[in-house]
Order: structure tokens, then C-alpha cells, then sequence
């Protein structure tokens, strides 16, 4: 049972996601985090706008896990997609899908949405990242490649832009970490709501 007693500042931060680079986005900031997975259908509704699907994703698989914690509980949870013609795109389902993923997004730009939820008992409050990516033409040869590395798998879009991705990447206006998959400036800010200021945690960690 959680510690009702404590203030949602001083409670550990669950991070609802099952992301090494999310994990590792938030540590950057110093914050002391359990990261807890959560299982929600991350499908879009006929219609819905790309920008309401990651707000209302990101949302949902926040008040699953508070509803998994308790009420008392402080829960971070963010969702990424990237866009293309006002679409989608989504993981690839396999290798003929990364395929088609990055041909389409050879020389053109596309948009990377990433929404940040954060609820600590009955309060809520969210952010939206949004950045384009601009990718130089890519050869069918190195997507190949690519998709050989194992890389793509498990990525929005069939790309990690801190991996080898960067290798396609000609201009990115935006969140470099937004991309990643966990805005920082917007997460900070929200975190301050809680009374966690991410500045002040680091100097913390580092202190004797």
C-alpha cells in the first residue's frame, strides 16, 4: 500500500513505460523512477488527428498505472509516433513494412509527436512535443542494411535517431530527446508541478 502520508514530490516516480531510452532520458535529469510497463490498445479511433492519438495514448497508459498504484501514487508516461502525410506510421510489423517505412520517408520531412502525462493523485496535467525530421534520399541498399542491423525492430518510424538512424537525418527542427521518445524541457516542466526540479535533483545525486 502506498505511503499516503508522503507528498507527491516525495514519492518515487513511476514511469509507465517498458522504454530503456525513456528510462534513460528521465536518469538524465536525475529523477529516481521504477519504470512499470503498462498494457492499453494503442490504436487510432476512425478519424482521430494524429496530435489528439498521442495525447489521449500517452494519458491513458498514465491512469493505467495509476489505477495499478493507487490514487496516491505520481505516474510519468509519454507516447511517440511518427507522421507522414497526416499519417501514422507506427512500428514495422516486419521487414517488407521498415522497407516501405523508410522509402517513403527518404528526402522529405516528416513530424514526430510525443505527449508527456503526468498524474499525481487527482490532478493531471500534459505536454506535446512536436519536431520534423527532415531525412536526406536513402538508397534501397542501406535500408536494407539498416533493417539488418536489428535496429528498426521495435522503432516508431523504422528509425533511432540516437542510433545508427542519425545516419539519414539532414535537419531536425525541434526535441532531439522528444524524438527518443521522452520531450525533456516539457517533462521538466511538468515535473515542476509536483514540486521536482530536475536541476536541483542532479546536484543532489552528486553530492557526498
Amino acid at each position: 500500500m502506498p505511503n499516503t502520508d508522503q507528498t507527491p514530490s516525495a514519492r518515487l516516480l513511476i514511469l509507465a513505460s517498458a522504454s530503456p531510452r525513456r528510462s534513460q532520458l528521465l536518469g538524465q535529469l536525475g529523477i529516481a523512477h521504477e519504470a512499470q510497463p503498462t498494457d492499453i490498445l494503442e490504436v487510432p479511433q476512425p478519424g482521430e488527428p494524429p496530435e489528439c492519438y498521442v495525447r489521449r495514448i500517452a494519458a491513458e497508459k498514465s491512469r493505467t498505472a495509476q489505477g495499478l498504484n493507487g490514487q496516491q501514487s505520481t505516474v510519468l508516461a509519454a507516447d511517440t509516433e511518427v507522421v507522414l502525410d497526416s499519417e501514422i506510421l507506427g512500428k514495422p510489423r516486419d521487414r517488407s513494412h521498415a522497407m516501405t517505412m523508410l522509402t517513403r520517408l527518404s528526402g522529405r520531412t516528416h513530424q514526430v509527436l510525443s505527449a508527456v502525462s503526468l498524474r499525481a493523485e487527482n490532478r493531471h496535467w500534459e505536454a506535446l512535443s512536436i519536431s520534423e525530421v527532415s531525412f536526406r534520399p536513402l538508397a534501397a541498399d542501406e535500408i536494407a542494411a539498416y533493417w539488418a542491423t536489428g535496429e528498426p525492430r521495435d522503432k516508431a518510424g523504422a528509425y533511432a535517431i540516437q542510433g545508427l538512424g542519425a545516419l539519414f537525418i539532414d535537419h531536425l527542427s525541434g526535441s532531439y530527446s522528444g524524438v527518443m521518445g521522452l520531450p525533456l524541457r516539457e517533462t521538466g516542466d511538468l515535473l515542476r508541478h509536483i514540486g521536482l526540479c530536475p536541476l536541483q535533483s542532479s546536484l543532489e545525486i552528486g553530492r557526498p
